[in-house]
């Protein structure tokens, strides 16, 4: 970020409205007669405000005020636009990591076919590598209830296709009209375990030592 030319007075200067949305103070946005200067290729100290400036034009870079309530301010010398980019995706980075995990619902009727099984699995396989978990179901209306084993059995199939990335969390049960199951993210437990160290591998076996023959 180079230290652009002032607007003549009088005119409307869109650069001043720009910097009113930074977050930090830059360059000749920094009034204070004098500040802490730190960062890379440089002697940390106590600089006056002009001269910090000097130093951060002479190496193509930026004047960054990092600590405005200290006293004299702490400033760095930076390229605060790739500064501004990384902190951008830092936070887009955190935002993933800490995504709330959402409920997908999966339905099934005692007579789902076998296409449209395969399709649902492969639906439920997405949301649960994605992180959220999934409630299947298995709806029973009127005399369909009648059926309520083939609908546990669908379910059990149901989870043992999920085995590899989802962990089934009880047995099928009954609400109301409806039998369901529901499933969390395998991977989830995989990375706790990987946090905790990596499987210890066998150690070799020793070969058997041969006594001493009589001689």
């Amino acid at each position: 970020m180079a230290f652009p030319p002032r607007a003549p007075r009088g005119t409307f200067n869109p650069r001043f409205k720009k910097e009113q949305q930074q977050e930090h103070r830059t360059n000749h946005m920094i009034k204070v007669p004098e500040v802490r200067l730190v960062g890379d290729n440089l002697e940390p100290g106590i600089y006056s405000t002009m001269e910090a400036q000097k130093i951060a034009q002479s190496q193509q870079l930026d004047l960054v005020e990092i600590s405005p309530g200290a006293n004299p301010p702490v400033c760095k010398i930076i390229d605060y636009n790739k500064f501004l980019y990384d902190e951008k995706k830092k936070k887009k980075e955190m935002k993933a990591k800490s995504k709330t995990s959402e409920v997908k619902e999966i339905r099934f009727t005692p007579n789902t076919d076998d296409h449209d099984f395969e399709f649902k699995v492969k639906h439920a396989e997405k949301f649960l590598k994605d992180g959220d978990k999934v409630k299947a179901h298995v709806q029973f209306k009127g005399r369909a209830i009648m059926f309520k084993e083939r609908g546990e059995l669908l379910l059990l199939k149901f989870a043992d296709r999920l085995k590899d990335v989802g962990a089934l969390e009880g047995l099928p049960k009954m609400e109301g009209k409806r039998m369901l199951v529901m499933f969390a993210p395998r991977a989830q437990q995989k990375r706790k375990v990987s946090e905790l160290g990596k499987p210890i591998k066998d150690e070799p076996k020793e070969a058997p030592k041969e006594e001493p023959k009589e001689s």
